[in-house]
């Protein structure tokens, strides 16, 4: 039986089963004007498709404003966000979108105090209502790190509000407010998390369609791999927590990826592992919670085949295949079954060779200290537009093969493919990587490969049953446009819009899906 995945706007939802999967191929790209404010130092983010409009958030040093523009890529209107602070007391804007407006979500700092707020912005850009003070924090001083972060749940029907006060690294004191769609306050909780280790810290944070966060917590040593881990549940109307402790007393893990897995009420956690510290990536490994019954389902690992690794090397040895290797995308399927997609990515320069330990693991990415004292989780926004700097060394970002790997329900693997790819950039790697388009029938992997000196935007398509397909070139591909594809939204069942660079300015593009 064939499946198709789900046609949602979001793109890592589950697999529906038992529809027939027909070919789909992209039909054609339109692109917004050029506008002489749009700089390549604008700061942006794509909020949406609402009441028919494409929202886009946009700042500069001076202001920030939303523009608007309709089904065709022609501007239809902007609109200045005049109640924000100035610039230099802002710390973060969250979007989260909805059919007919978007909440707006920002933190600032004025004197001492560190303000969480939301606005309900409407189909045209516009304020709607009154601002909403979420909560404050009090630091004492002036800090221009990050306090508050915030997560949805699936179905955006959840939002949860967090800060982690760590100051006494033995004990961090986690406060959390669970918001309904209306941002009405269900529940605020504030609780103790035992550090027992120095070296222990936090990672992804998830909320569930019925308002329980997970996360976990691991031990890493410096630049070492993960040694102990145990994942952490907050339940929406408790004021506790609820540790599981994962089994790998032989098994050393990279980076712990969790995954909620809403329709069968599952927690998915993975990660790659080695079976020597420090080794080579050997496979995946595997933990499967069950909400209902209370209890881990599966907890296994997977070694990667021979087949596999001559297939996903690139220009690494087979014993090294993976060790440029960071997973991108979970997928649950309604069946319980899973997808992964990994890639690789590392820098080569002058100076330095690539080193996994030395570049990734100097402590935790989600702990950044400084005078404030809490802890921040970017986790949501890696790949953020700006987010990256420039080097003023000569370093040249590099994204080569992608690798899709299917499993059922037990971690057992029923196919894999490897999409095979050599993408660089010698600024900040903005050009790399890739974003994905679910149209229901195919995953679609989007990203720029170097042909006859132009980088051309390229679209392979992966069945739910593994088979893969080059998609005819996309239609309007118009040169002295370069995408920059991964910071791409899809922003309805056929629709999504790519940031890209024209004549150094940042204009979009629509890309329309039949």
């Amino acid at each position: 039986m064939n499946m198709k995945f789900p046609i949602l706007p979001i793109l890592l939802m589950s697999i529906l089963a038992g529809m027939a999967a027909q070919p789909v191929a992209a039909q054609k790209i339109v692109y917004s004007e050029k506008d002489n404010d749009d700089t390549r130092n604008l700061n942006f983010e794509i909020i949406g498709k609402i009441n028919g409009n494409f929202l886009i958030y946009k700042n500069t040093r001076a202001r920030s404003w939303i523009s608007l523009l309709d089904n065709d890529m022609l501007p239809a209107g902007e609109s200045k966000l005049d109640f924000l602070p100035n610039d230099d007391r802002m710390i973060n804007v969250d979007f989260f979108p909805y059919a007919d407006h978007a909440w707006m979500i920002y933190q600032y700092q004025r004197r001492s105090v560190v303000y969480c707020m939301a606005a309900r912005i409407d189909g045209m850009g516009k304020k709607n209502g009154e601002l909403i003070e979420l909560d404050t924090t009090h630091l004492g001083f002036a800090a221009d790190n990050k306090v508050y972060s915030v997560i949805s749940s699936e179905d955006k029907k959840k939002i949860g509000v967090f800060k982690i006060n760590s100051r006494n690294r033995q004990l961090y004191l986690m406060t959390t407010l669970l918001f309904n769609d209306k941002l009405e306050l269900l529940k605020k909780s504030r609780l103790q998390i035992p550090m027992e280790e120095r070296n222990e810290n936090l990672s992804d944070f998830c909320l569930d369609n019925e308002g329980d966060i997970v996360f976990s917590k691991f031990l890493r040593q410096g630049n070492d791999n993960i040694s102990t881990a145990s994942f952490i549940i907050k339940k929406a109307q408790e004021d506790t927590l609820i540790e599981k402790h994962l089994n790998i007393e032989k098994t050393w893990l990279d980076e712990i990826h969790i995954k909620v897995d809403n329709y069968n009420k599952r927690y998915f956690l993975t990660s790659f592992y080695y079976k020597e510290r420090r080794g080579n990536i050997d496979g995946y490994y595997f933990y499967v919670w069950d909400k209902i019954n209370g209890q881990p389902l599966v907890e296994t690992i997977h070694i990667f085949s021979d087949e596999l690794r001559s297939e996903a090397r690139g220009d690494a040895s087979a014993r090294t295949a993976f060790n440029d290797y960071f997973i991108r995308q979970i997928i649950t399927r309604r069946d319980g079954g899973f997808l992964i997609g990994s890639e690789a990515y590392y820098t080569t320069s002058r100076f330095n060779n690539w080193n996994r330990w030395d570049n990734l693991y100097g402590g935790s990415p989600y702990y950044y200290p400084g005078a404030s004292n809490y802890y921040y989780s970017p986790f949501y926004d890696r790949f953020r537009w700006g987010r990256g700097g420039n080097s003023n060394q000569a370093v040249r970002h590099h994204a080569d093969n992608i690798t899709v790997m299917s499993f059922n329900n037990q971690g057992q693997l029923e196919w894999n493919t490897v999409l095979g790819k050599t993408q660089f950039d010698d600024e900040n790697g903005e050009m790399i990587s890739y974003q994905l388009m679910n149209t229901g029938d195919q995953i679609h992997f989007l990203f720029n490969q170097m042909e006859r000196r132009n980088n051309l935007l390229n679209d392979y398509g992966v069945t739910p049953s593994g088979g893969m397909t080059r998609n005819p070139t996309l239609k309007n591909l118009d040169k002295g446009y370069e995408f920059l594809p991964k910071f791409g939204k899809q922003v309805s069942a056929k629709q999504m819009i790519i940031p890209c660079l024209y004549r150094n300015y940042i204009c979009f593009a629509k890309i329309d899906y039949n």
